[in-house]
């Protein structure tokens, strides 16, 4: 553990009158030029149809929208998983959860988080001589070696999982303020909602909780600023950089901002909506004026809109997911149906990346890991499997094959968590369980297994409506070959290095800044103070205990 230590008092100095930890932004002649920066933008619960460039029916993403112009738009794009960790766990592996060992969310008082023998894309990247950054939700463990300082990057600045998962003073829709829990005998807001009676949701810098509840009316302006000195730092400094950045939009409880008055009365998600746009118009501006020809922006989202948020939830786009929703119960988050995993993405790279161009492609989140490290020319760790391929011949040569087969992942609903019980194969889907996710309505839809499987025809019936008759030729040529390709990846992954995640739970490693406080209220600190207090730098530019 003596590395652990000397890391903790490493990680948060000051740098320029901002916040960071061991990062050594001076170059030399090997790095200076050589390799191109990677900006990788999570949305969360964003759905398909939220994207203007996706539907006509949304009008509030106009910076996203030109920056779609400017580069490819994915029509054809899927999250990993139907649900925040291990969509997440995949993006920064390339590996499934069963292989990864995050196979469903972790909690305020998880133990673990993302198996430390699994490798980070910032690992490797600060292997190659990144210099690289973590700023909003992380969510893959918080205790101990699970911190994003000790996942391979250099800078965090964010909260440890979603803001609906403590309480706050500025709570926006769909959450109660600090203390949340009612005292004595007063009836709760709402019988099956959440409440918090002792801890509030932290923001951290580094390794130090600086807010203790966050002020969630001003996170995304924070999280636009630490990007912004982020970028500019690293760009000034010659070394190339990876930024990932994880928004708490469109997640809920959605803040109350100033955008939230709409004259045409479109409530709190269109507001929401506008803010997230603005927040990429702010960062892609930034890009645009310190390192425009030499960063690559991957925005995409990490799974489909929570749907039992009824009217603070976003568009499945026409992913509707008809069969189901005929039966009760949602087919967005948490469920394969399209609304759960096919998530708007746009790449930018002026200069490399066509303009203008929509892909049809079929790609996923876990290509992000093979495609950035080849970008780099680094290579892909040893010893263990990928599920995710190099997608840049779709980026830069306009091919449209992407993957053949695709597997989603149970991620909440439905059936054993982690298990593959839909497959992609081409234009076809075959669902071999469904049902288990709650709709707007409160119902959630039956349990049922499906032998021989329901398949589904997306090029013509992308709504997920009607499946092919069982009888019909269609079918019968369609079933043995989905048979085949998931007994092929179960077999593959039987014959791999697998992962398993520590998912017990433990009240003593819930972040607290201050126990003897209500609710472990921080008082108002210096961020810098803090920081510098725990270290300082050598006049080499190198940082030192």
């Amino acid at each position: 553990m003596a590395w652990l230590l000397l890391k903790v008092l490493l990680v948060g100095v000051t740098f320029l009158g901002c916040l960071y930890p061991l990062v050594n932004f001076c170059f030399n002649e090997e790095t200076r030029g050589q390799k191109p920066n990677f900006m990788i933008i999570l949305a969360d619960d964003m759905g398909w149809g939220d994207l203007g460039a996706n539907w006509a029916e949304t009008k509030d993403t106009a910076n996203l929208d030109k920056m779609a112009a400017e580069g490819m738009r994915f029509v054809d794009f899927h999250a990993a998983a139907s649900t925040c960790s291990p969509s997440r766990a995949s993006l920064l592996t390339g590996r499934l959860g069963l292989r990864n060992g995050v196979t469903h969310n972790f909690a305020v008082t998880s133990v673990g988080g993302l198996p430390l023998n699994e490798t980070t894309l910032a690992e490797v990247l600060q292997q190659a001589g990144y210099v690289t950054g973590m700023i909003g939700k992380w969510h893959l463990g918080h205790h101990s070696s699970y911190h994003p300082n000790f996942r391979g990057f250099d800078y965090y600045f964010g909260i440890p999982y979603s803001h609906d998962m403590g309480c706050t003073d500025t709570p926006g829709y769909n959450h109660p303020p600090c203390p949340a829990c009612p005292r004595g005998d007063r009836p709760s807001r709402s019988p099956d909602r959440d409440c918090y009676t002792d801890v509030a949701l932290p923001l951290y810098e580094n390794l130090n909780i600086v807010e203790q509840p966050v002020n969630l009316s001003r996170l995304a302006w924070e999280y636009a600023e630490k990007a912004t000195q982020f970028i500019q730092h690293a760009s000034t400094s010659g070394r190339p950089f990876l930024l990932y950045v994880g928004l708490a939009h469109m997640h809920v409880p959605l803040p109350e901002t100033q955008l939230s008055a709409d004259p045409r009365g479109r409530g709190p998600y269109a507001a929401g909506l506008r803010e997230l746009d603005s927040l990429m118009g702010q960062i892609k501006d930034t890009v645009d004026r310190t390192a425009k020809e030499n960063t690559f922006v991957w925005f995409t989202g990490d799974n489909g809109p929570w749907a039992q948020k009824c009217e603070l939830a976003g568009s499945v786009g026409p992913f509707t997911g008809s069969w189901q929703v005929r039966r009760g119960g949602s087919p967005a988050k948490q469920t394969t149906w399209e609304g759960g995993h096919r998530v708007p993405a746009v790449a930018y790279w002026p200069g490399r990346i066509p303009t203008n161009v929509t892909s049809t492609a079929l790609l996923s989140v876990l290509d992000v890991f093979p495609t950035v490290l080849a970008l780099a020319g680094a290579r892909l760790p040893r010893g263990r499997r990928f599920d995710g391929l190099d997608a840049s011949e779709v980026l830069f040569d306009r091919s449209q094959t992407g993957h053949r087969v695709l597997f989603h992942p149970n991620s909440g609903a439905a059936g054993e968590y982690g298990a593959l019980q839909t497959v992609r194969l081409e234009r076809y889907k075959a669902f071999f369980v469904t049902g288990g996710a709650k709709a707007c309505d409160g119902s959630v839809g039956p349990e049922q297994q499906h032998e021989p499987p329901l398949i589904f025809n997306l090029e013509d019936d992308g709504a997920e409506a009607v499946p092919l008759e069982p009888g019909s030729a269609e079918y019968q040529s369609v079933l043995p070959r989905v048979r085949e390709v998931l007994a092929d990846v179960l077999q593959d992954i039987a014959d791999d290095h697998i992962s398993k995640a520590d998912y017990t739970q433990d009240p003593s490693v819930t972040p607290c800044c201050n126990p003897h406080r209500i609710a472990c209220r921080c008082r108002t600190t210096s961020r810098t103070d803090v920081a510098v207090s725990r270290n300082v730098r050598s006049e080499t530019g190198k940082f030192t205990p």
